[in-house]
């Protein structure tokens, strides 16, 4: 009451008090009722808190401060402006046992906002036990669902129960409000069947509740119209924004198209923001862009809520490209952006790799002092991780107050994308350590990160996670798991998962058979396909080309033929990829004309293609055709890469023709600007040796990168040996302890090359080296049974 004391000193100072002070001094008889109408009059355009302290003090002046009417209006007005202590200390004056007071205080607090203070007042109403209506618990269950607080909202339905008021349709449709946006969508369900009297609201509260209810139960939300509209109730246009809001939940464009059609011949919607909003959404999650693009364009007036509408139906069909545009198309319009634009229009950047556009969004929000939301920043976070900006994208993430599981799941997929598995499951422990329950997404990455780590040990324990949370009737999981085994390297317990599969879906069969071909089982590969077969299970390009991995290994000609004559029958055998791993596997099992014909033959060639037939004729010795093939590819304007010289060094390292092999590797520097790699400077270091040029071949290794591995000074090694070039395979003997110390096999290799010099000595040194570094050479066995 402070503020309402120190206004006594200094009345008069608005328009509406110094008129309503002349009234009082020119008729000082005026009665009581007059006066409380006149004071109504100006607490209803009562503009701030200042001037409602001076009405109160001059209420009190003219002996109306215990006026109920002007109690419940002033108590109102201090809420609405905020000031619940000033409008408590009007309550307790004025409250009283007539129960339509008490509704007008909940009202009014409710209008205000302050739910919790809804609450409070309605405990005071049951403890004066002057008994209920259906407007205190409608409004009371109402600021419940407001607040989410349901142990309250089941007491006041216990409440309406008592009183027999469950029946109401207003108390009834704020309780089904109330358990829908709970989760409770049994228990609305329930209530709506208590109602006795159902009008147009408890229809479209139920129909609302379903239509929000999170999963293909929205689809009820239709049976619920359909009986709506035999009762004799026509839908009003909140009901076809509900329903529009189920169409898009279950993407079903027929019942969609089927409330588009009714708003048209009701002549509902037309020029609506909302509905017109609702059905842009509709028709683009109903995957229908065009007629989303339609209405769209026909739209009188787009307002920033189409706009984002449109957007984000973009980016939900994969094509960020056309988000952007549209984002750019807002810029241009001077549209006052919010937070839902900048954020679509930074994840548009974030899916096209657009950093600096981004960036620009980013300075935009800063520059015009925007608050970053939840979504905004993990927008951010996803779009610098993508573009290979950890360390700015971890800084948002930090800077973040509250995270929710979808932003730790762009923070894990962040560092899965830049290959740093450690950190994403470590990612993942802090997240489940701030106690947020991890989603799909979530125990998708932390798979992928245990995957790319090999680590069993974490595999098992999020195998067990995954089960305690309910997650191993997922398919995408489950598919995932298999892959986590398989990787490990526990073939074993990655069958045992798939065998346990109520569902197996594509994944899952083909997951399993990569699985097994990784892993040189490629015979358990083939069984499963045949079980595949059998089972009538669908298969597609990436099976087929598995199985063909699985028959290359195998060597097996006939499997080879007998695949592809099935990909004949299934009209398959123009699959680019499929190609490529038929010729793979005529090549590998010596038949090189048969690869050959299909090349030649193939509908479409890729830059695979090339390569796959140019390794084929290099792994026959056929280096001129490899040549031939090779200027064949540059006159079609295919460009090579790295592995396409790496095919034709190695064919020419195969065939002996060192000029045309560096005349290659110059021309892979110099005119194609490709870094040569290890396997290039081995191929190369491979060709001079063969050739007997161990000086060329000596000083291209003595300019090799440093961060090369041995492998390619070993090649050289043995080339020395068999050469009988002693004093270069010293020197690389030395080299290539120091680089690879801990291989048994080049201690092996340098004391022989030190044994056929005569040099005993350093022979016994070596094997000495060898002995204090407990270094053992596995020896050799038979597994032929000698029968004697």
């Amino acid at each position: 009451m402070n503020g309402i004391k120190s206004g006594f000193g200094s009345l008069g100072t608005t328009t509406q008090i110094r008129s309503l002070c002349k009234l009082i001094v020119e008729d000082p008889g005026s009665p009581s009722s007059f006066l409380s109408e006149k004071f109504a009059s100006f607490l209803d355009n009562c503009a701030d808190a200042f001037s409602l302290r001076k009405l109160h003090a001059r209420i009190f002046a003219h002996g109306l401060g215990n006026h109920i009417f002007l109690g419940s209006k002033l108590l109102n007005c201090y809420a609405k402006f905020g000031l619940l202590s000033e409008s408590r200390w009007v309550f307790n004056r004025i409250i009283n046992g007539n129960l339509s007071l008490w509704n007008s205080i909940l009202v009014g607090y409710f209008r205000s906002r302050h739910f919790e203070e809804v609450i409070r007042r309605y405990i005071n109403l049951k403890q004066w036990n002057i008994g209920l209506d259906s407007a205190a618990i409608t409004f009371s269950v109402k600021s419940c669902t407001e607040l989410g607080n349901l142990e309250f909202g089941q007491g006041i339905h216990g409440d309406a129960l008592k009183s027999g008021l469950n029946a109401n349709g207003f108390v009834g449709s704020s309780l089904i409000g109330l358990y829908c946006k709970c989760g409770r969508i049994n228990d609305a369900s329930k209530v709506f069947e208590e109602i006795t009297d159902r009008d147009i609201v408890v229809y479209t509260s139920i129909i609302t509740g379903y239509a929000h209810s999170g999963d293909q139960r929205a689809y009820e939300a239709f049976w619920f119209a359909r009986h709506m509209q035999r009762q004799g109730l026509h839908p009003n246009r909140v009901t076809l924004v509900s329903l529009l809001q189920a169409a898009s939940q279950v993407e079903t464009l027929k019942e969609g198209c089927s409330v588009h059609g009714y708003a048209v011949r009701r002549g509902i919607g037309s020029s609506d923001e909302v509905f017109e909003t609702s059905l842009l959404d509709m028709y683009n999650k109903c995957k229908a862009p065009r007629m989303a693009a339609c209405i769209f364009g026909k739209m009188d007036k787009k307002t920033i809520g189409s706009w984002n509408a449109m957007i984000v139906g973009y980016l939900k069909m994969e094509e960020p490209s056309e988000a952007f545009h549209l984002f750019c198309q807002v810029m241009q319009d001077n549209f006052v952006l919010d937070l839902i634009t900048l954020s679509n229009g930074i994840l548009s950047c974030a899916h096209l790799n657009y950093l600096q556009q981004g960036k620009s969004i980013h300075g935009y929000i800063i520059r015009v002092g925007v608050q970053l939301d939840l979504v905004a920043s993990t927008a951010l976070v996803d779009l610098y991780s993508k573009s290979n900006k950890l360390i700015q994208a971890r800084y948002l993430f930090e800077k973040m107050e509250e995270k929710d599981a979808i932003s730790y799941d762009v923070m894990m997929a962040g560092y899965l994308y830049n290959y740093f598995a450690s950190e994403a499951m470590d990612t993942f422990l802090e997240m489940v350590g701030e106690g947020i329950k991890p989603n799909l997404g979530s125990m998708l990455s932390v798979l992928s990160a245990t995957s790319e780590l090999k680590d069993i040990r974490k595999g098992k324990c999020i195998h067990g996670h995954v089960l305690r949370l309910g997650f191993d009737s997922n398919a995408e999981i489950t598919n995932q798991i298999i892959y986590m085994y398989a990787k490990c390297g526990c073939i074993g317990n990655a069958r045992q998962i798939f065998n346990k599969l109520r569902y197996r879906d594509l994944v899952s069969w083909t997951s399993m058979m990569m699985s097994y071909v990784c892993h040189g089982h490629a015979d358990e590969a083939i069984v499963l396909f045949r079980l595949m077969q059998r089972e009538q299970a669908e298969h597609d390009s990436v099976t087929f080309i598995t199985l063909l991995q699985a028959i290359c290994q195998l060597g097996s000609l006939s499997l080879a033929k007998e695949v592809h004559c099935h990909l004949y029958r299934a009209n398959m055998n123009n699959d680019i990829s499929i190609t490529n791993s038929l010729i793979t596997n005529y090549s590998k099992c010596g038949k090189l004309n048969m690869a050959a014909n299909l090349f030649e033959h193939a509908v479409e060639r890729c830059l695979t293609s090339w390569n796959t037939m140019i390794l084929a004729y290099g792994m026959h010795g056929k280096c001129k055709e490899a040549l031939m093939l090779f200027e064949q590819m540059k006159n079609v304007k295919i460009v090579p890469d790295e592995v396409t010289f790496t095919s034709i060094l190695t064919a020419c390292s195969h065939s002996g023709m060192v000029n045309e092999g560096l005349e290659v590797f110059k021309s892979m520097i110099e005119e194609y600007s490709i870094v040569p790699c290890e396997e290039h400077y081995g191929c190369m270091v491979d060709l001079l040796s063969r050739a007997g040029l161990l000086e060329e071949a000596y000083n291209l290794v003595k300019s090799l990168p440093s961060g090369l591995t041995a492998s390619t000074v070993r090649t050289l090694l043995a080339a020395c040996k068999v050469h009988g070039n002693t004093e270069i395979g010293e020197i690389l003997g030395r080299r290539l302890l120091d680089l690879d110390p801990e291989n048994s096999s080049v201690f092996a290799m340098v004391s022989n090359l030190y044994a056929e010099g005569g040099k005993w000595g350093e022979v016994a040194r070596v094997r000495d080296a060898a002995k204090q570094r407990g270094l053992k050479r596995t020896p050799g066995y038979s597994l032929i049974e000698v029968h004697r």
